[in-house]
């Protein structure tokens, strides 16, 4: 049964739990009184679980101790952190604060909205104004040496360069045309910056593709350094860097932070306190931070660039050590490289050997700038093919392949806990916070994962741990919503279990059945994007009148927006929807997942990790697949329920959400929905809910 405009279960029928509002009382710490005001500015309301974390992250920051904080979506988890940070820097004007988030536009939200609204509350109760800078890689600034270079007096025209780019693109110019016109905006506006004291932030740049940002950006291999850049004064990365360090927050992210440690402290400025906001990413982007590829491409225009300086022989030998990889990987499978002895192992060597001559030509006293950036890309060839030839039991080295891109070899460390624990947490009292930090009900798994072991929990504990010890505390702050009201879980029991060869008929239908009970206003979450094609052909047949978005149509920007702006749309897409999207009220009142999304079996690097914890003892699929799936399961359940008056139904159309023995496990790492197998009750639970909407609409 449903009762208008809220669900309810038979447990509860009809009522639908109110939310207890908080009694606001009168604040005894600075940090209280910090995120009072805060809340107060930006016209929100003071929550239980938002103040709860505030205190125990300033109470962290006294002791020292690492903290792990789950914040339901909906707690306010910014200000939560934010304003015990800025307490702590009011009272110590030397201290340093690093922010570091899962994304660049998570940075640029924090820098043009909760920051500035939480600063300026911060001067309000302690009358210190606290400085802030964003730090972002090296790529996301404009080099100016590569700006600069090879202009010549014939590109001024009558028109700017944006201006021309922007007519170009109207009269669907020809794509060379256009990139040169958005170069030449670029370099106007990266002199503009340089001009003006500015930072040349791509955020901040001009309409633009990533082949003409290629253009006035260069890699962080391939940077002179300051000291040797002719235009190493005017640096927009130093800028940026000199900022940071004279700034007591600074805001960057997971990539940026591995790169820290990875190379001893030398990206971000020192810092007292660490926060890492949406933690359960931070492993993921640690890896990816920590991984290389090499790709015949790669090797074949590097070789290129290096010619000028070669002697013929070295230099075609450097060539057709391109055309050798291409081979060598076009005969291996497509799986971890494990024979030291085989093709692809010997043809590293070759491309290690041939590059290291490569790179000792390039060398001397020479100032001229190309030639020191070629030495720099072959030693980068050099280091990849290095670590990958050596095959180290810590990295994991397997063949890629895209049928756009054709094959390439990835390498990967096989564990970044380690990496994690010795770099960044035995440095800096951290606190880690996500929506999404507990798996199978506990935070032990997510721990572990970053390098915090178990034994070292300090919650409840008597005895001292060991010296040595990363002691570290869980806090669970609770979400404001009220799930078992605001939303159903119904697994589709009867339905088989998904196979390899796609989503079956039966599965097909029940979603088209799901959509038409939902009026639309779905979210489905496929496991492949074949799946989610398949689906969308089958419901755009079953349901003509409904809009059906597929990812994959348009860019996913432009296929949001229009979910957006139609609340009976649906949208269907793969593994960016599963995180990325965030659709508060009646545009997303279903949430469909076709499959427990298990890592494919043939994922290596994830394959890998597995047979690791097995073969020490422990269970790797529940270790490595489970907790993988359980993450994925929560962040894409959780795009549901995005305020305290949304109303929804999550479907699983997976039986072994409820017939497998984790099934239990991946559902404990859920929202606690009211749950149900019973189909008839989903369906009239959406019926109910769409007329409500289009009786508000109406």
């Amino acid at each position: 049964m449903l009762a208008t405009g809220a669900l309810s279960s038979p447990l509860d029928p009809g009522r639908g739990r109110a939310l207890v509002r908080v009694k606001y009382r009168v604040p005894v710490t600075k940090t209280e009184a910090i995120l009072g005001a805060a809340v107060e500015a930006i016209g929100g309301a003071p929550r239980d679980g938002q103040r709860a974390m505030a205190e125990a992250i300033s109470t962290a920051f006294e002791r020292g101790d690492h903290l792990l904080v789950q914040a339901g979506t909906g707690t306010g988890k910014s200000l939560g952190y934010l304003a015990p940070a800025l307490a702590h820097l009011a009272e110590n004007p030397q201290s340093r604060v690093v922010v570091a988030t899962a994304t660049l536009a998570l940075q640029a939200q924090l820098a043009n909205s909760d920051i500035p609204a939480a600063v300026k509350a911060a001067s309000t109760v302690t009358g210190r104004t606290i400085t802030s800078a964003v730090l972002k890689g090296r790529s996301n600034y404009v080099c100016l040496l590569r700006a600069r270079e090879g202009q010549d007096g014939g590109q001024s025209t009558l028109l700017g360069g944006g201006e021309l780019a922007e007519r170009l693109r109207e009269s669907a110019a020809d794509a060379t045309s256009v990139l040169g016109a958005e170069v030449v905006a670029l370099r106007e506006w990266a002199e503009e910056e340089a001009s003006d004291g500015g930072l040349a932030d791509r955020d901040d740049a001009p309409t633009h593709t990533p082949a003409a940002w290629a253009q006035v950006s260069v890699p962080v291999r391939e940077c002179l350094g300051a000291a040797q850049c002719p235009f190493g004064a005017e640096c927009f990365v130093e800028r940026s860097r000199d900022i940071a360090r004279v700034s007591q927050l600074v805001v960057t992210n997971h990539a940026l932070l591995a790169i820290d440690a990875m190379h001893g402290g030398t990206a971000l400025p020192e810092h007292d306190l660490l926060v890492i906001d949406e933690a359960h990413e931070l492993v993921s982007r640690v890896t990816g931070a920590a991984s290389h590829e090499l790709s015949p491409q790669q090797v074949e225009r590097v070789a290129k660039r290096c010619l000028p300086w070669l002697d013929d022989d070295l230099g075609l030998e450097f060539l057709e050590t391109a055309d050798t990889l291409r081979s060598a990987l076009d005969a291996a499978p497509v799986e971890r490289v494990t024979d030291p002895d085989g093709e692809l192992a010997l043809t590293l060597q070759l491309i290690r050997e041939v590059s290291r001559r490569a790179v000792s030509a390039l060398g001397g006293g020479d100032d001229d700038s190309d030639k020191k950036q070629a030495s720099a890309a072959a030693k980068e060839v050099l280091d990849v093919a290095d670590q990958m030839a050596s095959m180290k039991p810590t990295d994991v080295v397997w063949v890629s392949e895209r049928e756009r891109f054709g094959r390439w070899l990835v390498v990967a460390p096989l564990d970044v806990a380690l990496l994690m624990r010795d770099k960044i947490f035995a440095e800096t009292p951290a606190v880690l916070t996500s929506a999404t930090l507990k798996l199978g009900g506990e935070f032990e798994t997510v721990a572990r994962s970053v390098g915090l072991w178990r034994d070292e929990r300090l919650d409840g504990r008597d005895d001292e741990p060991d010296e040595d010890a990363v002691g570290w505390r869980a806090l669970d702050v609770g979400s404001p919503f009220d799930y078992s009201s605001q939303g159903i879980l119904y697994v589709a029991r009867h339905l088989p279990p998904p196979g390899r060869d796609g989503i079956g008929a039966e599965a097909l239908a029940e979603v088209a059945e799901l959509l038409w009970a939902a009026d639309g206003r779905t979210l489905g979450l496929f496991a492949s994007q074949r799946n989610a094609e398949a689906a969308a052909r089958h419901c755009r047949e079953e349901l003509p009148d409904k809009t059906i978005l597929c990812q994959g149509d348009a860019q996913l920007s432009e296929l949001t927006r229009r979910f957006i702006a139609d609340p009976q749309a649906s949208l269907f897409g793969t593994l960016s929807l599963w995180q990325g999207v965030d659709v508060p009220g009646d545009t997303c009142q279903l949430v469909i997942i076709d499959k427990i999304p298990f890592p494919r079996p043939d994922e290596p690097l994830l394959q890998a990790r597995q047979r690791a914890v097995a073969e020490a003892g422990g269970n790797g699929f529940m270790a490595v697949a489970a907790a993988h799936a359980a993450l994925l399961l929560a962040q894409g359940s959780g795009r549901l329920i995005r305020r305290t008056t949304d109303r929804g139904v999550v479907a699983v159309l997976d039986p072994r959400l409820r017939t497998a023995r984790y099934g239990g496990y991946l559902r404990s790492s859920m929202p606690p929905f009211w749950s149900t197998t019973d189909r008839e009750v989903a369906v009239a639970a959406l019926r109910r809910l769409a007329q409500a909407a289009s009786a508000q609409t109406g």
